[in-house]
């Protein structure tokens, strides 16, 4: 087919990303604690260790750096993105955008910008809102998309269900205009609300200002509210895999790379095997980087 048959879609030509320097064995958490936890990590989750923010460091300064990597991969200019879009919900600030902030300190001067906070999902939802708009409209040709994760700012030192898990990173593409038969194929997203409220930071925000009794309680911190059954995320991601491969006409099996959030390398496996595909092909970087919610999946890239 010639490429003129091709309706307008959005290719990754470029990408990157960014880790503090920090690294955070699973031992000191055995000091902090006052027990055993590296061998619960190893066995259970195969987290060995992750990067934490220094005090001076936060979510802008990942993005910053994970954008100029991308930039470099793809050989072009800061002035040459149409768009740019940060999913994270570990924001700069409350407001403005995150993304406004790296605008001005990469000088994009030609991009428009805005955050994205779906948690867990935020980079494949920007992803797709990216994608979208190259595919939408013409103004848009190039388009940076970031994951960005500093947890490590909110969380609970005494509270070992979460201050074990969760680590900092960025990571960002770069999507162009083609119409070439290649780039975004098929996606879907899916919003499970009825969990909102049990897992999260829940203090800081207008539900919840901060205050003296706030900070006091530890609100503004993460914390697990009740433990998200283990087989929800396989059940959904291996469904939604399914269906998109039946739409595209494929199958699992003919997919080389699997590219799934890392919080639990479980729900991994759990997944390839529910796909009947080999586990080799999912990508895993729990082991040294824990978990780093809206980054996990673009550092997997």
């Amino acid at each position: 087919m010639a490429s003129s048959e091709f309706k307008r879609n959005a290719a990754i030509i470029g990408s990157g990303s960014y880790v503090p320097e920090q690294i955070v064995p699973n031992t000191y958490f055995n000091a902090l604690l006052g027990e055993d936890v590296d061998t619960w990590l190893r066995e259970n989750v195969q987290i060995y260790e992750r990067r934490w923010c220094s005090k001076d460091q936060s979510t802008a300064d990942l993005i910053e750096q994970a954008c100029v990597s991308a930039l470099e991969s793809a050989n072009i200019g800061a002035e040459d993105i149409d768009l740019l879009i940060v999913a994270t919900d570990t924001p700069e600030f409350v407001s403005p955008s995150t993304a406004s902030v790296i605008q001005d300190r990469l000088q994009m001067k030609n991009a428009g910008t805005f955050d994205v906070n779906t948690a867990c999902a935020g980079f494949v939802t920007a992803l797709d809102i990216g994608a979208k708009f190259i595919q939408a409209d013409q103004n848009y040709n190039l388009v940076m998309v970031v994951g960005a994760y500093a947890m490590s700012k909110y969380l609970n030192l005494q509270d070992k269900k979460t201050v074990t898990l969760f680590a900092d990173g960025a990571a960002a593409v770069v999507l162009r205009a083609t119409v070439e038969d290649k780039g975004l194929m098929q996606s879907k997203l899916l919003t499970k609300g009825e969990y909102n409220s049990w897992m999260g930071i829940y203090g800081g925000a207008t539900h919840m200002p901060l205050s003296a009794v706030v900070l006091e309680n530890k609100e503004h911190l993460l914390k697990f509210v009740k433990k998200i059954p283990t087989h929800i995320n396989p059940e959904i991601w291996s469904e939604m895999i399914k269906n998109l491969c039946a739409k595209s006409n494929i199958l699992p099996s003919d997919i080389d790379h699997f590219f799934l959030t890392q919080i639990n390398i479980n729900s991994i496996f759990a997944t390839m095997d529910v796909l009947g595909v080999d586990r080799e092909k999912a990508a895993t970087i729990m082991h040294k980087f824990g978990y780093t919610g809206s980054a996990a999946i673009p550092m997997a890239f």
